[in-house]
C-alpha cells in the first residue's frame, strides 16, 4: 500500500505541475459546501482514445458538507484523501470511510457521493478518466428520501 501511496502521489505531483500550463477552474458550492478546484484537465497521449481526457480536481470538503447524489457518464473516478476524512457512498455498497491515504474507485455510470462526517475539514484529490469528452460531466441523481 505503500509503495502504491508513493506513485500515486508522484502521479498527483506531476498533474500539479503540469496544471502550471494550464487553465486553473474553481468552483465554490453555495452556502459553504465543498469546494472543488481543478488543477488539470488535458487529453492524453498514446491511449488509443480508450480514455480522452483525464480530470484531475482537488476537493476541500468543509465539516458536515456533502455532495449530492450524482454520477459521471462515461468517467471512471479516483479518490484519494490527502487529510481528514471522507465518507464514499456508492450506489449497492455499504458507506465507506476513507483517511488520509486511502483511496477509493467509483465506476462510471454508478451513482455515489462525497460527504464530510468529521469535526474538520477534509481534502482529496479527485481524478476521472472520461471516454467521451461529449456527455455532460456530472449529472445530479435524484434519490427517494
Amino acid at each position: 500500500m505503500t509503495l502504491i501511496r508513493r506513485r500515486f502521489m508522484q502521479l498527483a505531483a506531476a498533474a500539479a505541475a503540469a496544471a502550471a500550463g494550464t487553465q486553473t477552474v474553481s468552483a465554490q458550492a453555495p452556502q459553504g459546501g465543498p469546494k472543488l478546484t481543478q488543477i488539470l484537465r488535458n487529453d492524453l497521449q498514446g491511449q488509443d482514445q480508450k480514455v480522452r481526457e483525464t480530470v484531475v480536481n482537488v476537493l476541500e470538503m468543509p465539516a458536515g458538507t456533502a455532495a449530492p447524489w450524482h454520477m459521471h457518464p462515461g468517467a471512471q473516478e479516483i479518490l484519494f484523501v490527502i487529510e481528514g476524512s471522507v465518507t464514499v457512498e456508492i450506489e449497492g455498497q455499504a458507506p465507506t470511510v476513507l483517511k488520509a491515504g486511502q483511496i477509493a474507485l467509483i465506476p462510471a455510470e454508478i451513482p455515489h457521493l462525497a460527504r464530510n462526517d468529521g469535526n474538520g475539514g477534509a481534502r482529496a484529490l479527485v481524478t476521472h478518466s472520461r471516454a467521451d469528452k461529449d456527455k455532460p460531466f456530472v449529472v445530479v441523481v435524484k434519490r427517494g428520501t
